[in-house]
């Protein structure tokens, strides 16, 4: 059964940066359509950025100009660069990963951005 375990949350100040990382324990991770989703307390989880196993990249608008996800087949891992951290960026992160019909969710790692 494949296995995403996110790392990199924790408390910024506003304005401050972070790097979240999801490693998957597939060999086929290439093959994987890989998303970050976030959630807020009280809100529902939604879609920060994602990247195809061709490259291409989507962002939500929130974090356009802000975020980047990139990925490293060779390490089985998919990247979540933030800057200019704002207190609304404040969440739990999700890796998610898609191939065909399979889905697989990390367990989450926790961003607080204070003001």
């Amino acid at each position: 059964q494949v296995q995403l375990v996110e790392s990199g949350g924790g408390l910024v100040q506003a304005g401050g940066s972070l790097r979240l990382s999801c490693v998957a324990s597939t060999n086929i991770f290439s093959n994987y359509n890989m998303t970050w989703y976030r959630q807020a307390p009280g809100k529902q989880r939604v879609l920060v950025a994602g990247i195809t196993s061709e490259g291409s990249t989507e962002y939500a608008d929130s974090v356009k100009g802000r975020f980047t996800v990139s990925r490293d087949n060779a390490k089985k891992t998919v990247y979540l660069e933030m800057i200019n951290l704002k207190p609304e960026d404040t969440a739990e992160y999700y890796c998610h990963g898609r191939f065909w019909e399979l889905q697989v969710w990390g367990q989450g790692t926790h961003v607080t951005v204070s003001s």
